[in-house]
């Protein structure tokens, strides 16, 4: 049984290909038990499935039967499929567990979600028990050198999205965010990705200004749990421009949304307390001439690519320490765990001796029993103890002697001599 994974990513697959075999949770959910009610050899998985990837993480006798559950599972030919799928077995295939969850192997290097969606992905193979104790070892170890990877190197620590990048931005410019009052203008695609990445740094209150209420609600929705809200009609922006600290527009306007007479006037009605405008929209969305104001910090969309791209060659930069770290983990996870089947078998070979010893030593005591000479008795016990020990070793030897490698042999030897010579030590 070895440990595999097997999948298609934004690497190897179109969009197509990967919407075609992705599982929501309920399917999943109900597939997975069908695997475990009907006793099927492949039982022990983990199934994660994003927008830019779907993996299978299992323990198997070999990787076709994944592939074939993939297909099956989506109706799709194996033909179809093999030529987009990677297949990893043991270290390798833990060595890209803890590449996927640490954030090595995403579209964006680095980004955080992943590693939720791997811990969600095997809470629902845990509910559905197809999770062995040996599968689940490896994903806890996996989020362990996650862990390691986010504390002990920089991959994740720049902002590389325009949404993190504003919040960051923010951070600079206001050093107590519990205190910012933002206001979106426009709560598309961009923005809300703003809000959210304001939301979760702490700050005091988000406004949102849209042309759509239903938009607006929508993401009002999604994070008045981590903040309060409020929603303003797009006529009443200029009027409320001078409650926000910190503005980001992106409308998509053909049209400049922000003029400089408007902003002036908040300022003035701010008693010139500083206010960090963020324009990403193209055509931009406030007037260039703000810039001019004393108190005013404005970005644009070419400003913050900039900041974007040095912190990407950053986060590339730290890959290379990671995944040097990610490489050492696996290989000490893959060392404790021969080690720990080193160990079964060691229990099993002494038990095997004791079985031998108890059995010899009965047939001497009965020896014994008979009037039989003592040191002739315990001679043959020696002899016999002896031979019935050695020969385990004595098979591994000369088939070790009779292979086409002689590295195991010399290896054999020179362990066994290393083992003789400490015997032979005296004992203080």
């Amino acid at each position: 049984m070895s440990f595999f994974a097997l999948g298609v990513n934004h690497q190897t697959a179109s969009v197509e290909l990967r919407e075609q075999i992705a599982f929501n949770a309920e399917r999943l959910s109900n597939l997975l038990a069908e695997q475990k009610n009907h006793h099927q050899s492949l039982k022990d998985l983990v199934v994660v499935s994003t927008c830019n990837r779907t993996e299978i993480y299992a323990m198997a006798e070999n990787a076709e039967s994944l592939l074939k559950w993939l297909a099956d599972a989506n109706n799709i030919d194996v033909k179809n499929l093999i030529h987009h799928v990677y297949r990893y077995e043991n270290t390798q295939a833990i060595t890209h567990l803890m590449r996927v969850a640490s954030g090595l192997d995403s579209l964006m290097l680095g980004e955080p979600q992943i590693l939720g969606q791997v811990k969600s992905a095997l809470a629902l193979s845990k509910e559905a028990q197809t999770v062995s104790p040996e599968l689940n070892s490896v994903f806890e170890y996996a989020f362990y050198a996650a862990k390691r990877v986010r504390s002990e190197t920089a991959v994740g620590s720049h902002a590389v999205s325009m949404g993190y990048a504003v919040a960051q931005l923010a951070l600079q410019v206001f050093s107590k965010p519990e205190k910012l009052t933002v206001m979106v203008v426009a709560a598309g695609e961009m923005n809300s990705l703003v809000a959210k990445h304001l939301a979760e740094m702490g700050v005091a209150k988000i406004i949102i200004c849209n042309r759509s209420r239903e938009r607006a609600d929508q993401l009002a929705q999604e994070i008045s749990h981590q903040v309060e809200v409020e929603i303003i009609d797009f006529a009443a922006l200029a009027e409320n421009l001078y409650r926000a600290d910190v503005v980001s527009s992106c409308t998509g306007s053909l049209y400049q949304v922000i003029a400089y007479p408007d902003v002036k006037a908040a300022l003035k009605k701010r008693r010139y307390q500083q206010m960090l405008m963020v324009d990403l929209a193209v055509p931009r969305d406030i007037d260039p001439k703000v810039e001019a104001l004393d108190g005013v910090y404005l970005y644009g969309v070419d400003d913050l690519q900039s900041v974007i791209d040095e912190n990407l060659a950053q986060r590339r930069q730290a890959a290379v320490e990671a995944e040097v770290m990610v490489n050492q983990l696996a290989t000490q996870l893959i060392t404790h765990q021969k080690v720990k089947e080193a160990g079964s078998t060691i229990h099993a070979y002494r038990q095997h001796s004791e079985e031998i010893s108890q059995q010899e030593l009965t047939h001497a005591l009965e020896a014994l029993h008979h009037g039989e000479n003592v040191e002739q008795v315990l001679q043959q016990f020696a002899h016999r103890l002896t031979q019935k020990l050695m020969h385990p070793t004595s098979i591994l030897l000369r088939e070790a002697a009779k292979a086409e490698n002689p590295d195991y042999f010399e290896w054999l030897q020179q362990h066994l001599q290393h083992v003789f010579d400490h015997e032979r030590k005296p004992k203080h």
